[in-house]
């Protein structure tokens, strides 16, 4: 499984985005390939998941697979339940 945390430069919220990510993983035993990068990057590559803040939702026109959106980065519950509900809809967990 790819996850890939997007932001506008690729290593300010995104490598934030991606650390939580890594310990919730950790936390409920689940293996994935998570890296952080830039919104024009991420445009044309395949990942199951590509989690990024609300704040992009108009921008992601070209990004191939699920998205999902995060109101607040430092929330780490939010993001925690927002992972965990795309990864049992995509049948990961």
């Amino acid at each position: 499984m790819t996850i890939y945390c997007i932001c506008g430069m690729g290593f300010g919220t995104s490598l934030m985005l991606k650390m939580t990510i890594d310990d919730i993983l950790e936390k409920h035993g689940i293996k994935a390939d998570v890296a952080a990068w830039d919104l024009g990057s991420a445009k044309g590559v395949k990942a199951d998941l590509f989690i990024m803040s609300e704040d992009m939702k108009n921008n992601v026109e070209g990004i191939e697979g699920r998205l999902a959106f995060i109101k607040s980065m430092t929330n780490v519950k939010e993001v925690e339940e927002t992972l965990m509900c795309v990864l049992k809809e995509l049948g990961k967990i």
